[in-house]
């Protein structure tokens, strides 16, 4: 893994050379002097150095053992004058040096390679500034753009899963364009809605909520609207995640739950330059539900009559009555979602410029196809724009960064995984002979019929953003960034009547759901930046304010009962139309932020930073609160002892911090008297219905953090350890205060003294195993142990939170029954009954507790290079307990296939058996058996994984006729392999009615010149 930025800065290589420069001519005088100098022996020396982007510039070439040297030009050019026997070696910051004999060459062009263990001169963006890797005071994590490109995402955030300590990130679905879940350093909000981080691109915040409408996502597939689909990975040129409150403190309410920085790709200096970038991949569903065949279903099928007593089949009993074939056996999760997923994605950019201004423009576009059968697709096309310019003077900057892109999502009404999984092995054939769905008379639903219905997504995304910065005064900085954003999402989902039988007596509607939503946001950020150097203390101090506005409109609608279904899409042609939900809401949010930052020595080190917040989701007299937090760190490496006396320890940092931060993610008018639309006439006049009471002392959840950390490096950093804990407590938390039904409302909206607390350590360990001249290795493992605890709830028995949550337990935990076994008189599950009353009963006896929470988790990863090879994987791993298919599992006996484990069922095996007696639900006592099961905590178990998440390799085209010439060939794989003892399909997602993860082959080619 590589959570590492390189800054390829200008100034510090113009001092070397001119230091440099002033001591070649110095040594060159003394050469004449003594006659040492043999002009004669010498040749010139021309070349070009690149990276895997393109050309390099202000690359340092020194003659080894003298001061002979030069840097490259713009377009990475140099000329340096040198012996046949002489050595050039090449460095430049955040790079492996590379040494190159001379011999009788005239022309020498390299690629220099990133180079990991070169650390502490990293530049990390923290937002509102950047810092230094080795002066950082707050917890930041960091992958970059060549990790995003190891991997044929669409979702940025999949590209992080595994990679950055604290952050845990989870797939919803296999589908494209499918939802993830993030946390980072755990949940802190008893609301669910509540824990999302700060996104922040281009220094423009971007919202984590979907405007999809939830009733319209609900009729379909869910998770299919996250946002952040609508950025293009091979945009981005870095992702910071901030964690601690030393680092999210100057986002104030905004980053409780951490902020996410994501920066795009910017043209460089030089030559003009064309870079285009094209993959394919495949991908299949990478596991399987180990299901019955026929012979194993029917078998349960006849002893499940037989218990109940039956000998005479029913005649809707299809599978076993002789309607349908006994010896048919099909693998339905062959059929129904065993397909094979395409995708296609192309990239081309142009940039370049000279010293002053540098542009880049790229456009991408995507097309990925589904498992399922038919033609389904997911398409995405974006361009990115940046313009960078800077004055001859060097005081005035402009930055401006512009993307849009759009996608639209074509998918099937319904997900077809759950019927692939309960589908009798027996069931008819899908088609006729003549092409057409097969019904068999009215005895099978098709499941391809759902696929008559269809989900149509649409998603429009704009940001644009400016920053101007003028140097006013030496030290001096004045700055503006304002920022655009524009989002815009509609989704169609259409159930025509050919999804039903026609054999179906009973009566059906075609309907149709729609509903469109528009988001705008506005931000103006003024910053004054002013930097100091008083003897040994470098003083750098930030003072800026915020405005930014947000309006937000939604509009939901449904219609039933059209005459046709090719009038579907049209809602004048329904009988009846309703509209579910139609709101506007704005938002405004206004702040002063500064920070303080105090570097004594290069080794004591003090950051302050503050923030005043104004939200508009808050009462007139609580919309203000403060927050603030201090960092200090000591490089206690850059002390003289461990100067004079240490050859080992090459880098050795403690650093802390603490502070409060907020959260407002609470929805807008929470405080307010609202009112909803009555859907019932009175006297022919539209009513209205009062929704939500009045709060004025409505207010902010607070999060206060704490973080100590340790930094070392070893022998000149090849190995480099660095360990965190942490602690956060959010409180005045905000929920739902129970209310007497007198009132005739069951809550109201209201801070409570409730207390969340995740503690946590975070490991992180980068050694550089071998580097030599053609080969080098290394290797990254990062470790996160959390835990979430609910530290107090007053009043929590007589809460509406009663049944979900315990003081000193997880908000993860589930209350569920305590599964006893199997009773060997009725052969059916038994439970513990907790209050002894001789009954089971729901209130009473869920005592049991099961905790889902992650009890660590954490990534590995390896990068490998051979002169132009590079191989790189890395492995996810996950502890952790999770549902397993007998949650999900139908009656063992009806008429729903089962996991191949459930014939090891009673009386067969005894009552250690995995499932209770059969029955098709006549007996009543198996069947309460069966729902209780499913609430109890035998419906959980080890969902632990660990997986080869990624493997790339890599071959640089070597390039003899050009100077400039990039190119790479590129094979992927991505979930190639999951080791665990899931009882399921994915212990990832944990579920059987959603797509599991994809196993994905992709072959690509990248070319710059």
């Amino acid at each position: 893994m590589k959570n590492l930025s390189f800054n390829k800065g200008r100034p510090s290589c113009l001092c070397i050379f001119i230091l440099a420069i002033l001591l070649s001519s110095q040594i060159y005088a003394a050469k004449l002097t003594f006659g040492s100098y043999t002009k004669q022996s010498q040749h010139q020396i021309t070349g070009t150095v690149t990276d895997a982007t393109g050309p390099l510039s202000s690359v340092t070439v020194i003659v080894k053992g003298t001061t002979t040297n030069t840097v490259t030009d713009e377009k990475g050019n140099f000329s340096i004058t040198a012996n046949s026997t002489d050595i050039l070696v090449f460095s430049f910051i955040g790079y492996a040096p590379r040494e190159i004999q001379v011999g009788s060459q005239t022309s020498i062009n390299i690629v220099l390679i990133e180079d990991s263990t070169q650390l502490k001169e990293v530049t990390i963006n923290a937002g509102y500034y950047s810092v230094k890797e080795k002066e950082r005071t707050g917890s930041i994590a960091k992958i970059k753009s060549a990790d995003l490109d190891k991997q044929p995402v669409n979702n940025p955030l999949a590209a992080m899963q595994g990679r950055m300590s604290g952050v845990n990130i989870t797939q919803n679905t296999g589908l494209p364009g499918g939802g993830f879940n993030i946390q980072i350093r755990g949940i802190n909000s008893i609301r669910g809605d509540g824990n999302d981080p700060l996104y922040i691109v281009n220094g423009v915040p971007y919202s984590s909520q979907s405007l999809g409408d939830p009733t319209v996502s609900a009729s379909a597939i869910s998770g299919v609207t996250n946002p952040l689909n609508n950025l293009n990975p091979s945009d981005i040129e870095s992702i910071e995640v901030l964690k601690d409150a030393d680092a999210t403190a100057i986002y104030g309410s905004r980053g409780a739950n951490g902020v996410v920085l994501i920066t795009t790709k910017k043209g460089k200096s030089g030559e003009t330059r064309f870079n285009f970038n094209a993959f394919t991949t495949v991908g299949k569903v990478a596991q399987k539900m180990n299901l019955m065949n026929t012979s194993q279903y029917l078998a349960m099928r006849a002893e499940a009559f037989a218990n109940d007593g039956i000998t005479e089949y029913p005649e809707d009993a299809y599978d076993i009555n002789g309607t349908w074939d006994s010896n048919r056996n099909t693998d339905w999760q062959k059929e129904l979602i065993g397909g094979t997923s395409y995708i296609q994605n192309f990239q081309a950019s142009v940039s370049g410029g000279n010293a002053n201004t540098q542009f880049l423009l790229s456009g991408t576009y995507r097309k990925e196809t589904t498992v399922f059968p038919g033609d389904f697709h997911y398409g995405k096309g974006s361009v990115n724009s940046n313009i960078t310019h800077q004055s001859d003077d060097k005081r005035f900057t402009l930055n401006f960064s512009a993307s849009y892109s759009g996608d639209k999502n074509t998918l099937p009404g319904r997900d077809l995984t759950s019927r692939a999984y309960t589908l009798a092995p027996n069931a008819p054939e899908l088609y006729n002979s003549d092409g057409s769905l097969n019904w068999e008379n009215g005895t099978f639903n098709n499941p391809l019929a759902f696929l008559n219905g269809r989900y149509l997504t649409a998603n429009q995304n704009l940001i644009a953003n400016v920053l101007l910065s003028y140097n006013v005064l030496p030290g001096l900085e004045a700055k503006a960034s304002i920022g655009y954003n524009d989002t815009r999402i509609t989704q169609n989902v259409t159930s025509p009547l050919s999804i039903y039988s026609p054999f179906d007596t009973n009566e059906h509607e075609s309907s149709l759901f729609v509903a469109s939503g528009t988001g705008r946001s506005y931000i103006f950020e003024p910053q004054l930046n002013y930097r100091k150097e008083l003897d040994d203390i470098e003083i750098n101090f930030l003072v800026g304010t915020t405005f930014q506005s947000q309006k937000t409109t939604k509009l939901a609608q449904s219609a039933f009962g059209f005459a046709s279904d090719a009038l579907i899409n049209s809602l004048a042609a329904a009988t009846t139309v309703t509209v579910l939900n139609h709101e506007v809401t704005e938002y405004n949010y206004n702040a002063l932020f500064g920070r303080l930052n105090m570097n004594w020595h290069k080794k004591y080190i003090v950051n302050l930073t503050g923030r005043r917040d104004g939200s508009s989701r808050f009462g007139p007299d609580n919309r203000f609160a403060n927050f603030g937090a201090a960092g200090a760190a000591w490089l206690f490496t850059n002390e003289g002892i461990f100067k004079q006396h240490n050859s080992i320890l090459s880098f050795g940092k403690l650093r802390g911090s603490y502070g409060i931060t907020g959260n407002d993610q609470i929805g807008d008018y929470q405080y307010l008297d609202t009112y909803q639309v009555s859907p019932y006439l009175y006297d022919g006049v539209v009513g209205l219905l009062p929704s939500r009471l009045y709060n004025p002392d409505f207010g902010w959840e607070t999060n206060k953090k704490l973080e100590l950390a340790l930094e070392l490096g070893f022998l000149k950093d090849n190995i480099f350890l660095s360990a965190a804990w942490f602690r956060n407590r959010s409180s005045n938390q905000l929920v739902g205060v129970p209310l007497p039904g007198t009132t005739g409302f069951s809550s109201i909206q209201s801070n409570f003294d409730a207390t969340v607390e995740n503690t946590g350590v975070e490991v992180e360990l980068r050694t550089t195993n071998v580097k030599s001249k053609d080969f080098s290795w290394t290797t990254t493992v990062n470790l996160t142990v959390p835990k979430n605890k609910l530290v107090s709830f007053p009043g929590l028995e007589g809460s509406t939170y009663a049944n979900q949550l315990i003081v000193g337990e997880s908000l993860f935990i589930k209350k569920v029954f305590n599964y006893a076994g199997i009773n060997p008189e009725t052969g059916a599950y038994t439970f513990q009954d907790f209050n002894g009353d001789g009954q089971i009963t729901y209130e009473d006896d869920r005592q049991a507790i099961v905790d889902t929470s992650p009890e660590y988790y954490g990534g590995l990863s390896n990068q490998l290079t051979y002169k132009n090879w590079s191989l790189d994987f890395l492995f996810q791993f996950v502890k952790q307990l999770g549902r397993n298919y007998l949650y999900t599992s139908a009656l063992p006996g009806s008429f729903v296939n089962q996991p191949v484990d459930m014939g090891n069922h009673f009386p067969q095996d005894g009552t250690n058996a995995v499932s209770q007696q059969y029955t098709t639900g006549q007996n009543g006592t198996l069947l309460e058996g069966h729902y209780n099961l499913i609430d109890s905590n035998a419906a959980f178990s080890d969902a632990s994984f660990v997986r080869l998440k990624n493997l790339t390799l890599v071959y640089a085209i070597p390039s003899t006729w050009s100077k400039t010439f990039t190119g790479k060939i590129y094979v992927q794989g991505q979930n190639l392999l999951t080791l665990t003892d899931f009882r399921g399909a994915d212990p990832e997602n944990q579920s059987a009615s959603a797509l599991p993860s994809l196993r994905q082959f992709t072959l690509g080619i990248q070319l710059g010149f």
